[in-house]
């Protein structure tokens, strides 16, 4: 009778099975699914109790995910995780029934001393062979599908144990064959269910990830809109792209006096003042910050503090700058304010001692000059100087083969000089080259006429050695002349009249002796009633005449409230040359000066 209906059992099986495998696979979560295993193991294929033990390879161990059968084995097991090695252990013990593992409980007391949460159900003890004895064990270990690997093979996602069938029979070979088909299909169904699980997890980062990107493009978007300073977004690409403005905010556009459309057309490489190109590209290079000046609408510059950040789009996509544009134009101009205060005289305007120091010194080098009028002798003497200090060559008026083609010099502080006024003893060096006034010269620099290509590099400042007329003879070298000026009759003028008075009569000759030197030249209150004058090219006779007209401006009658005043003029003129230091210079002026002051009259010094 058993036999004719076991093809009956086997069929309602499988029935059984279908209907439990369906439900796996319709779970809604990982959770759902790990129970409807647990519960498929009780009321489909007639198990008591049944345990499913999940993998936690950050952990090492398996975790009880879900139990079934038994409210009190539930509560108990639930959450609870047993080591790795244990749970191995118990895979290679007892009998192989197929992917099965039995073990008897001839062997199970070896395993009350593991760390296996374990839930015994209690029975009568078997009176038969094939009965179940409460001791006994039967575990089904999942493998992940299709993970097969030759040295560690297949992949352990977890364990099912199951305990006591309902007939209290040890299940025969069809029972056993249903339990390996529900626990492989278990596997693939928790396997789908994983990774739904994170892939809904992944979903939902995604989105909150999404969110905060919106949100943040979103504030970065009002950051950059409506912050007060300037903003732009440039591109790095290469080509025609590169430094191509892309973006700019209306902080910019009002700043620059340009509108977008404009800006977006150009880069600040066409915006930049000429001078600060260089500092523009170091900026790009290094993605950091400078000030520089920057071009308007209308044709002014304005002073900006630039700061650039470098934006890769995507992880090996084009990159932008971020550039932040701040007006700095006020802060420059207090800036040069305090500094034209600190190298000016409050009173006239003119450089002060300091400064006139300054510029004096940047004309001078330590190397002593011995003049010669031959070519031969002065080429021995730079060249035993170069030996003597081990530096390159300085120009001391040698004559070089194309030292004087044109294009040979760059521009210079000098105007409309013969170039042997710039190259003394030079014989036949051909003349009337004029060169430009320098840009600097304003702020105590000078740049000096520089033979082409003397170091491999066109147009490289190097020093030219100043050089100064004999003190018996004019010989037509031109050199730097010191003027000191002293005025004669000034004392009375401000005890008669008050230090008002005086200090109109101050700023009075200090606006005659400006316009009475040319352009490049230096005019300085040294302090009190003392001033310099700086002219560079000139030679004894026409030091001597400077000297005469600048008198002669003085002299005249200065009028102060209605009253007519007049002072005298004083002048000392001195020589600089390398080797002397700036005081040995003005000191030597400034004798000369009172050797003059002596030699006059007393009744004369004021009028003249």
């Amino acid at each position: 009778m058993e036999t004719e209906s076991e093809p009956y059992v086997r069929l309602a099986t499988l029935r059984q099975l279908h209907q439990l495998m369906a439900r796996m696979n319709t779970a809604r979560s990982l959770a759902d699914t790990l129970q409807t295993v647990a519960d498929g193991l009780v009321e489909g294929l007639g198990w008591e109790l049944a345990a499913v033990n999940m993998v936690r390879p950050e952990y090492n161990d398996l975790v009880v995910a879900a139990v079934a059968g038994n409210t009190a084995a539930e509560a108990l097991l639930t959450g609870r995780s047993g080591s790795r090695d244990s749970w191995d252990r118990r895979l290679t013990m007892g009998e192989s029934w197929g992917t099965l593992r039995f073990i008897p409980h001839t062997e199970a007391w070896a395993l009350n001393e593991d760390d296996v949460p374990t839930w015994l159900t209690g029975g009568p003890l078997p009176r038969f062979e094939d009965e179940w004895h409460p001791d006994d064990r039967l575990i089904a270990p999942m493998y992940a599908p299709g993970t097969l690997d030759r040295k560690t093979g297949p992949e352990l996602i977890g364990v099912i144990s199951v305990d006591r069938p309902r007939n209290g029979r040890r299940p025969g070979a069809w029972g056993r064959e249903a339990l390996e088909t529900y626990v492989f299909h278990a596997a693939i169904a928790i396997t789908n269910a994983r990774l739904r699980s994170n892939m809904q997890r992944a979903l939902v980062r995604l989105e909150r990830e999404q969110q905060a990107l919106r949100a943040s493009e979103e504030s970065f978007r009002h950051a950059f809109e409506y912050a007060p300073s300037g903003m732009a977004i440039t591109d790095m690409g290469s080509g025609d792209q590169h430094g191509r403005i892309l973006r700019t905010n209306d902080a910019l556009c009002r700043l620059l006096g340009r509108p977008s459309t404009m800006l977006c057309k150009r880069s600040f490489e066409g915006l930049v003042h000429p001078e600060d190109a260089d500092t523009l590209r170091r900026t790009y290079a290094d993605g950091g910050r400078a000030e520089l000046r920057l071009s308007r609408r209308d044709g002014s510059y304005v002073w900006v503090s630039l700061r650039n950040s470098v934006v890769a789009d995507t992880a090996d996509g084009p990159r932008f700058l971020l550039s932040h544009v701040e007006d700095i134009e006020e802060r420059k101009r207090r800036e040069l304010a305090l500094a034209h205060r600190a190298s000016h005289d409050s009173l006239t305007g003119l450089p002060n001692s300091a400064e006139l120091r300054a510029r004096l010194s940047a004309r001078l080098c330590d190397r002593p000059y011995a003049p010669s009028t031959a070519g031969s002798r002065l080429a021995g003497v730079v060249e035993s100087l170069d030996a003597a200090y081990g530096d390159e060559p300085c120009e001391l008026g040698m004559y070089e083969p194309g030292m004087y083609e044109p294009g040979a010099y760059d521009t210079g502080v000098y105007r409309d000089l013969p170039l042997e006024h710039v190259h003394p003893g030079v014989p036949g060096a051909p003349g009337g080259q004029a060169f430009e006034a320098d840009p600097f010269e304003s702020m105590g620099h000078s740049r000096f006429p520089v033979p082409a290509d003397r170091y491999g590099i066109v147009g490289e400042p190097r020093h030219v050695h100043t050089v100064a007329p004999l003190e018996t003879r004019d010989d037509g070298t031109k050199g730097l002349a010191v003027l000191f000026c002293d005025l004669d009759g000034f004392k009375g003028v401000n005890d008669r009249y008050g230090h008002n008075a005086g200090d109109a009569v101050l700023i009075e000759v200090a606006r005659r002796l400006s316009e009475g030197v040319r352009d490049g030249d230096t005019v300085a209150r040294l302090g009190g009633d003392e001033f310099v004058v700086l002219a560079d090219g000139l030679g004894r006779a026409d030091a001597e005449d400077l000297a005469v007209r600048l008198r002669s401006r003085i002299v005249q009658p200065i009028t102060v409230d209605g009253r007519d005043m007049r002072v005298g003029a004083s002048f000392g003129i001195g020589w600089a040359h390398c080797g002397m230091t700036a005081e040995e210079v003005l000191k030597s002026a400034d004798e000369r000066m009172y050797v003059q002051k002596r030699s006059r009259p007393k009744t004369h010094r004021r009028a003249g």
